[in-house]
């Protein structure tokens, strides 16, 4: 099974190929509906990686990809100006996850 990167940005994009890690940069919502029906159509991408913007600014589309197909296994990474998560992003999804506050 391969990766493949759904990117906002040519930087990303250019340090996952050096990693061999093939991808796309998309800025528009339907660009994204595109490159991620491609994604999901290509039996041999297992692992989708999606920059953290397109979870931030299109949830709808990202969660109905997540929640409506069972592969590719989709991850939201930092792209290369860092993570827009809260510090205590892992305590409070983990808080959230069992119902119980660490």
């Amino acid at each position: 099974m391969k990766m493949f990167l759904i990117s906002d940005n040519i930087d990303t994009c250019t340090g996952m190929r050096l990693a061999g890690v093939e991808g796309v940069v998309v800025h528009e919502r339907d660009e994204l509906k595109d490159a991620l029906e491609k994604a999901i159509a290509n039996k041999e991408i297992g692992i989708l990686l999606l920059t953290e913007k397109f979870g931030r600014e299109f949830p709808q589309i990202v969660d109905d990809v997540k929640l409506n197909h069972k592969t590719p296994l989709i991850i939201e990474i930092p792209d290369r100006h860092g993570t827009g998560r809260k510090p205590d992003f892992i305590t409070g999804y983990v808080n959230e996850a069992i119902g119980l506050k660490l």
